[in-house]
């Protein structure tokens, strides 16, 4: 067992028995900024395949994870609002169960990515980043003025959708089922990077001329992962409005794709736990920074500094004394 694998297994240990701890301790609060963390986590994980294994800096993977919220949020403001009279009982009560929603959130956020995907990768560089910062702004302002649900303020959800056997309501238990999505997702994305077609996508950053040669269409490749991912950030963004039970054209915005992207930039790009080590170093510090200053983010932003400067493969590789995966 090589040590990067022992200290992803550390890891999760430390980020499920803390919850725990704060449920025996009667810690709600705790248990819902890991649950943030994990949420936060699996975005992280899913902009991850993009950027650390397909080389693609997207700056617009809130929409994805703007589009799960929304998905969530339209479909559970629907089944509080119903009542014995409507048309489609059995539909609209289907559609307060997690596992429907997380269908729905990932569908539609991966056809946005098939769509936003197949044009902005026709593009490279900084064409590709602002085509996908572009996306995201459209959307951010198509849910400002979107004011059946709540425009510029926003929309309540007043009950928390449900999940066969569990209470949602309690935080540990809409823990335990995040951090359960968490590790699917983990698994997921360690197949994928190891399969063929990741081996082959991870060709396709180094040398796509050299892929084109032996008749693989790095486009292909590239438009593959960049759907798969924000895909999982759909996800992330459906159980992020949940925990809240509150969507916002926030989501969209461009400071939640830098955010995203912040997280796999601490914990090590193209790292399986880096998502995972930045999103909980990020909640830390906004939680303890947080309460004594409002400007909280200029520490982030001395620490995010110091790791791009010293540390080549973030706080997993300087811990570990490596440098980045793919040098």
């Amino acid at each position: 067992m090589n040590r990067e694998l022992i200290f992803d297994v550390m890891l999760m240990l430390g980020l499920v028995l803390v919850p725990i701890w704060a449920h025996f301790a009667d810690e709600p609060f705790i248990i819902t900024l890991a649950t943030r963390a994990a949420i936060f986590a699996i975005a992280g994980v899913g902009l991850n395949l993009a950027l650390g294994q397909g080389g693609l800096v997207s700056l617009g993977h809130a929409t994805f994870f703007g589009l799960g919220g929304y998905a969530m949020g339209i479909l559970a403001s629907h089944a509080q609002s119903y009542t014995a009279i409507t048309d489609w009982p059995v539909l609209i009560e289907g559609t307060k169960s997690m596992p429907i929603i997380w269908l729905v959130a990932v569908l539609v956020s991966g056809f946005a990515a098939l769509l936003i995907g197949a044009l902005s990768l026709r593009t490279t560089g900084v064409y590709f980043i602002m085509i996908t910062l572009a996306f995201g702004q459209m959307f951010y302002y198509f849910a400002v003025s979107w004011s059946a649900y709540g425009g510029d303020d926003g929309l309540s959800i007043y009950i928390r959708n449900d999940f066969p056997g569990l209470n949602t309501l309690d935080p540990i238990q809409f823990f335990l089922i995040v951090f359960t999505c968490l590790l699917g997702v983990l698994g997921f994305a360690s197949m994928l990077i190891r399969s063929p077609f990741g081996l082959s996508l991870n060709a396709a950053r180094q040398s796509p001329e050299r892929v084109e040669t032996v008749g693989i269409n790095p486009y292909h490749l590239r438009l593959t992962v960049f759907v798969i991912s924000g895909m999982i950030t759909g996800l992330a963004g459906a159980l992020f409005a949940d925990l809240n039970r509150f969507i916002s054209p926030s989501m969209f915005s461009w400071q939640t794709s830098g955010e995203i992207m912040v997280f796999i930039i601490l914990g090590g790009v193209a790292r399986r736990s880096g998502p995972i080590v930045g999103a909980v170093v990020f909640i830390a510090l906004e939680h303890f920074l947080g309460g004594l200053s409002d400007y909280w983010h200029i520490y982030l932003g001395a620490l995010l500094l110091l790791i791009v400067l010293f540390a080549r493969g973030g706080i997993i590789g300087l811990l570990l004394g490596q440098g980045r995966v793919h040098d």
